[in-house]
């Protein structure tokens, strides 16, 4: 075993079921896949560098390969999870979240409702979904979503589809309104993730602020320090 590496046994988190899941649960950075940021298209070495750097949760969103290709990835990353004792989700794939034995799905606004999809997934597993204000937030709370991911927060060239970013203390605003844990996203990096983490936020999902980096392991240590300091009493 790699010096400083915690296995699954020694990591395991409890697997809520539906009902029983806590922001405390899930960790606070999420980790959002884009495999074109890097020339070879792989993202198995991106992903454990940031897993050394403290990322735990992973949601791998790569809408542009087929089944069968996804479902070879996820399964790799897989197991960089485990050795690390984190989590993977899969974004919108179902049946790829069950084939690679994924720890939840993240569902899109477009994509079914969770209600649907949770009477087909194993025990313990989560469902996401993505919401970009608070009518969207409300929605997937009721319908048995277990977080949301919520944003944009700032401006952000991979958001801008979704119109103008949320702010800070539109923000906030929702999360005093929504009970299940909410993620902000959206050009979130170190020097702003602190205001979002003060607006309420129970984590932060980041993709270029990591696998943008020049050393991905330093910009995942870094954030996770900053998400660290800002929740200690």
């Amino acid at each position: 075993m790699k010096a400083g590496v915690k296995t699954g046994e020694d990591t395991a988190m409890e697997r809520p079921g539906k009902g029983s899941l806590t922001p405390s649960m899930l960790p606070p950075l999420f980790l959002v896949t884009d495999r074109s940021l890097f020339a070879d298209r792989d993202l198995t070495g991106p992903v454990e560098e940031a897993m050394r750097g403290g990322v735990r949760l992973i949601q791998l969103r790569e809408k542009d390969l087929g089944a069968r290709a996804l479902l070879e990835i996820a399964r790799r990353l897989r197991e960089i999870t485990e050795r690390y004792g984190g989590r993977i989700i899969i974004n919108e794939r179902v049946d790829v979240a069950l084939l690679s034995r994924a720890d939840g799905v993240h569902l899109g606004q477009g994509s079914f409702a969770p209600g649907d999809v949770r009477p087909v997934l194993t025990e313990g597993m989560v469902i996401g979904v993505s919401a970009h204000g608070l009518e969207e937030a409300l929605k997937a709370e009721e319908e048995g979503a277990d977080y949301i991911t919520l944003g944009p927060v700032f401006k952000t060239p991979s958001k801008e589809r979704y119109g103008s970013p949320l702010g800070v203390e539109a923000f906030k605003k929702v999360k005093e309104r929504v009970r299940i844990p909410v993620y902000a996203i959206g050009g979130i990096k170190r020097g702003n993730i602190n205001d979002v983490l003060g607006a309420g936020a129970d984590g932060a999902a980041v993709i270029s602020a990591i696998l943008g980096a020049k050393d991905i392991r330093e910009s995942a240590k870094e954030l996770t320090e900053c998400i660290e300091a800002c929740r200690k009493p």
